[in-house]
This record gives C-alpha cells, structure tokens and sequence, in this order.
C-alpha cells in the first residue's frame, strides 16, 4: 500500500566503511535469539568510507537533503521511548534536489571521540553507529550500521589482594583470600579457602561469577543479576585445617569490564560468590566484588556473609541443589 502512493523506500543504501573487511569482528548477542558481528573500533580512531545510493527501477527521487551522523546511544529497555544520545557528528552529502541514477558519496569522521565501550545487557544497550537519512517530505529513508567499540585500560598501580574472615560463631569459621582485587579480562584468579572451624557438615561448595547490571535512578531503578559462571571447587566434608585451592581462567567466559555510572545511566558490576552447602540444603553466602578491565593484549536473592575479624555472622536460607 506505502509503495502503492509512493511512499516506500524507492532507494537502497548501503554504507561500507574503509577496511572494513581487514578489522577484527566482534560477535554480540543482540536479541534474546540473535547475534550480529561488528567491526571493532577504539577509542580516537576515524570512522571513513562510502555511501552507495542506488535508485529502484529507475525512478527519480526527490529529497530535501542527505546526511550521515555518527552516533553514539543508550537504549534502556523500560524506556524504549527515548534514546539517550551522548556522541552525535553530523555532515552533509548532497543538497535539496533529486536522485536519477545510483550514487556513491565518501565521509569521514576525524579522529573520533568513543567515551565508552558498547555494551548489549539484559535492560540497557550502549551502541554506537553511522546513520544515513535521505530526508523527504512524507517519510525519510534511513540506514544504520554499527560498529564496536572497545577501550583499553592501563593495569592498576594499586591491586591488593583479598583476605577475609567469616563464620558462624562457634559453628564454622573459614578464611578466604583471592590473589587480587583488580583482573583483566585474561587473567586468572588464584585463591584458596582454609577452614578454621568446622562443626557442622559440608557436603560441597561452589564457586561463581556474578554480573550485576543497574539501570536508571531512583525511583526507576533496576537491578538485574546472572550468572556468569558456576562450578564445583569442593566435595565432601572438609575438617578443620584443610586449605582449598581456587584457580579459575576468566577468558572462557564471555565477561565485560566493569563499568561504573556509564552516563549516568547504567552500571555493570562483577562478584566473586562462594557458596557452601550442609548435608540438610542450608546454603552460606560470602559475595566479593571483583574489578575487571580489558588490556591491550585481551582478545578481544542471595544472603551476604558480613566479613569481621569475629568471624560471625555467616548468613544462611534454606535449599536444595
């Protein structure tokens, strides 16, 4: 029916961008069942390359201009309505008039400011794309393609490791401490878990990643939490003196940096959540906040345990494996 009164698309756009086909592909889950590859940016490099306009059946199109913009946004999933748009470059590609035939036009954006890194969530995106609007007087034909951005951190001059302390007094008493505090995407973390005091039966203990995605301000804020990673570090009830080693590889596991207040707009936070379980499905909670970045060479409702030199205070809720 739009076509039928002229008001579909009569053009196609295609946007190539200059080494393209040379640059490392990132591949992003997009949708709940879909994934996308993008070419991977970074921070300050320029974004070039070419628009190809070609005209359908050899019909005219009049428009009231073409431009290109490069844009960097956020989408909030509970406020689809709006996009936040924190990088916005513009430039012209050709004046009011009309398209008779196929077209080719070259941009560039210059050295490139990219703040961020993108980020596909579970309630928020962060993406950065080039748009091309061919503006018209009922309905305009608009193209996106987005790219990826990455940004790369220098390692932390400060980086303690973590050591604490926690129980359930007179009943269980373990000490834990991971080699780090800081790791790169990369990296491995090295703990180990010694049991001071033992008086109830453990039947097992696990280890596992948390990404905690907050989004919005109060009163609309949301948190939302999964599970990264989990996995069996101990089996069997372990007596008093017995030390527990912890040796996990981070770069199987599709992570992020942590991101913190990202535009005022959405945070992403990682934790360490050691999980200890008795023979009756009584489940005891210590979760630990970890900090991730990317380095150059990087491929690219639980209880807390309150920590204490006491050692009490261990939290505890009933459940079954």
């Amino acid at each position: 029916m739009a076509s039928l009164f002229g008001l579909g698309n009569s053009a196609d756009i295609e946007v190539v961008l200059n080494g393209e086909d040379q640059r490392k592909l990132v591949e992003v889950k997009v949708d709940k069942d879909k994934k996308a590859k993008y070419p991977l940016f970074f921070d300050g490099e320029s974004v070039s390359g070419k628009v190809q306009l070609r005209v359908r059946d050899g019909k005219k199109v009049e428009h009231q201009g073409i431009k290109i913009e490069w844009v960097g946004h956020i989408e909030l999933f509970y406020d689809r309505g709006n996009h936040y748009e924190f990088s916005s470059l513009a430039q012209e590609l050709a004046a009011p008039g009309e398209l008779r035939s196929s077209v080719t036009y070259d941009f560039e954006f210059k050295n490139v400011e990219k703040q961020f890194e993108s980020y596909f969530g579970i309630n928020v995106k962060l993406r950065y794309f080039v748009r091309v609007t061919v503006a018209r007087r009922i309905s305009d034909i608009i193209k996106e393609k987005d790219v990826f951005v990455h940004s790369y951190r220098m390692p932390p001059e400060v980086n303690n490791s973590i050591k604490m302390e926690v129980g359930i007094e007179d009943c269980l008493h373990i000490e834990f401490e991971y080699n780090k505090s800081k790791y790169h995407l990369r990296d491995v973390i090295v703990g180990k878990i010694y049991f001071l005091l033992v008086r109830i039966k453990i039947k097992y203990m696990e280890l596992s990643i948390i990404r905690r995605e907050t989004t919005g301000a109060a009163p609309n804020q949301y948190n939302e939490s999964e599970t990264v990673t989990k996995f069996e570090i101990m089996d069997g009830a372990p007596v008093r003196g017995e030390t527990i080693p912890i040796r996990l590889f981070l770069s199987g596991f599709e992570l992020t940096p942590t991101y913190r207040d990202v535009n005022k707009k959405f945070s992403t936070r990682y934790y360490l959540n050691l999980v200890l379980v008795d023979e009756e499905n009584r489940r005891y909670f210590k979760q630990q906040e970890i900090t991730l970045y990317r380095l150059k060479d990087d491929s690219e409702e639980h209880n807390e345990i309150p920590g204490g030199a006491s050692a009490a205070g261990l939290s505890t809720y009933a459940g079954r494996r």
